[in-house]
């Protein structure tokens, strides 16, 4: 059965928001699925974050609600539906924002309507029913008033908690990986209350930022990099400087009481399916500590292990090269010739570095990249969610972020491709330069720029803070081609140029996660697990069949126990709820039968 929602004449968005609620809960409470996807738009995108399906999943159409609701519906029991604000209407779509409930929890939503009905909807589970976070009202009261013997301060309980943490009490979760995703799901994990390790090699936290070439910077702006429960202050800056996040994180970490293992390298892990449980061996500043948590979550970044290429002649080169990600900075190499090869964001900073270091600096670009620069896309992409507008305006962090997840990620293109086209005529003058120079510029496979690359492949793109300038005005010098080999003291191009170097940096990107998985499990879990990150858009590098979500990312994977978490400092604390939400499902042990696991797509 299928119905088409057709407003009456004069119905304000409220009264089609209404309707459409009534509806909808009425045919959830019959459980009757066809009739409740009828009063969805043919052409229509559900996304739900573990709400229903405790797995984070798009489904499209009529018959995708129906089969979601067929399966997930009697045990979900969603009641509640409610606004939570005035509806708005615009373009003849209008928006609502929802509440609701489940049998084990509570929900936030968003929907779109249109003519025919739902165009997309949201649901997303934000805790659950007698495991809420001690934060508002519940905030706990810090100490016990009155005189009592035998009294533990906060200080002793919390030396001791760590003190006996994978020694006489054993970690649920092991986070491996210290950076802003491990930290953001420490957060998460601490205030749910779920015994946990997040373990990091380096000797601090934020030292992933720190160790890495000091004009290093965030390029998104503060309002998008907020970490959970603590927001950056009023005063810090709109572009943060490496240092300054690293003793960002530094701080948060100590103050939301992760349970934080520095100099700490994981060096093996292995599943017991009989058990349930992981053994991971651990090399804690030279102790062999061995745990065996439920779960294991893998925070590397939504990148993997760097990609270095395999080039004739790198044995015999009498200079210094390294990864990207290895770069100590410009101040050694001050008067040297450098190549750098590779035209994304790590190679236009560390060539715009360089060169302010008096070096003789030259950019390999072997493929078309994007480029956008940072303050368009602060004032174009991102400052109607993202800023002190928008800030004054009521839209706060969490709500930009609900808005963000509210695009189905097949349709996200379409928003985006307008602003992209207003950032090309904006900045028509730096573009024309830059192709004048040689650079090979493209706005992605269908012209909808950064995010969308991003989501796609996780590379090809440069936030401009500088360096375009350098390339389009010729200072950094570029060519453009593929690496044939070194010589002594050269990089030899396949066209025969030589470009004479001390020193060759490889900006060359970073695998799939995957490659964490088989270095600390197995190659057999790696490809058990298929491939990480990307939609299965069918663009450049990033291949099908279509997913609709990231690829593994904060969800179940086909190996149990195993998780991937991961992205910029907006994924991290957007998704780390969702991810630590089905962590403390389980180590309650309430039910979490998982709709729409993802099948495999291995590497290719």
């Amino acid at each position: 059965m299928t119905q088409t929602l057709e407003p009456a004449s004069g119905t304000t968005a409220r009264e089609r928001v209404d309707t459409w609620l009534a509806d909808f809960e009425a045919a959830l409470a019959a459980r009757d699925a066809e009739r409740a996807a009828g009063l969805f738009a043919t052409t229509s995108f559900w996304r739900d974050l573990i709400a229903f399906t405790w797995n984070i999943t798009t489904v499209e159409g009529r018959e995708g609600v129906a089969e979601l609701l067929r399966t997930t519906l009697e045990r979900t029991d969603p009641r509640g539906f409610r606004t939570t604000e005035e509806p708005t209407e615009a373009g003849g779509v209008v928006e609502a924002w929802l509440e609701f409930e489940t049998a084990v929890g509570r929900g936030r939503g968003h929907l779109r309507l249109v003519e025919e009905g739902a165009w997309t909807f949201l649901t997303t589970l934000y805790e659950l029913k007698g495991h809420e976070e001690p934060q508002g009202e519940q905030r706990p009261m810090g100490v016990e008033h009155g005189a009592h013997r035998d009294r533990i301060s906060w200080k002793e309980a919390r030396e001791a908690e760590q003190a006996e943490m994978g020694r006489t009490t054993e970690p649920y979760v092991v986070v491996v990986g210290g950076g802003q995703g491990g930290i953001a799901l420490g957060a998460r994990l601490r205030q749910l209350g779920i015994p946990h390790v997040v373990v990091d090699r380096h000797p601090r936290p934020g030292d992933q930022w720190r160790s890495r070439y000091k004009s290093l910077c965030l390029h998104d702006p503060v309002w998008y990099d907020h970490l959970p429960y603590i927001d950056f202050p009023k005063n810090w800056p709109v572009f943060s400087p490496k240092d300054k996040i690293g003793d960002w994180l530094e701080m948060y970490t100590k103050v939301m009481e992760i349970n934080y293992w520095s100099s700490t390298t994981a060096t093996s892990a292995s599943y017991d399916e009989a058990a349930g449980e992981w053994t991971v061996v651990l090399d804690r500043a030279g102790e062999q500590v061995v745990l065996h948590p439920k779960q294991l979550v893998l925070a590397t970044g939504m990148s993997g292990k760097a990609n270095v290429p395999t080039l004739p002649g790198q044995d015999r080169f009498r200079g210094d090269q390294h990864h990207s990600s290895q770069h100590p900075g410009p101040d050694a190499y001050a008067g040297k010739r450098v190549v750098v090869i590779g035209s994304n964001n790590s190679a236009h900073d560390i060539c715009a570095a360089l060169w302010e270091h008096g070096t003789d600096v030259t950019m390999v670009q072997r493929s078309s990249t994007h480029i956008v620069k940072s303050d368009s896309l602060m004032e174009l992409g991102l400052a109607d969610l993202y800023s002190e507008r928008a800030v004054a305006g009521g839209i706060t962090t969490q709500k930009a972020d609900m808005i963000f997840a509210s695009l189905p990620y097949r349709i996200m293109h379409e928003f985006q491709k307008p602003i992209y086209d207003a950032i090309r005529e904006r900045d028509a003058d730096f573009y024309e330069r830059l192709e004048k120079a040689g650079f090979w510029l493209d706005f992605g496979d269908d012209e909808s720029g950064l995010f969308m690359k991003y989501l796609r492949r996780g590379s090809g793109y440069y936030i401009d803070v500088g360096a375009g300038d350098l390339v389009a005005n010729g200072d950094i010098k570029l060519v453009r081609g593929t690496v044939r080999e070194l010589t002594e003291d050269a990089v030899v191009l396949d066209d025969g140029t030589e470009l004479p170097a001390d020193l060759v940096v490889y900006a060359t990107g970073y695998g799939s996660m995957n490659g964490w998985a088989a270095d600390l499990i197995s190659q057999e879990v790696a490809d058990k697990v298929g491939k990480v990150w990307g939609l299965g858009s069918a663009t450049t590098k990033d291949p099908g069949p279509w997913e609709g979500e990231q690829r593994n990312m904060w969800k179940p994977t086909q190996q149990e126990g195993l998780w991937f978490h991961g992205g910029n400092l907006h994924q991290s604390r957007h998704y780390s709820l969702y991810l630590a939400l089905q962590l403390k499902a389980r180590h309650e042990g309430i039910p979490t039968p998982v709709y729409g696991l993802q099948e495999v797509h291995h590497l290719s």
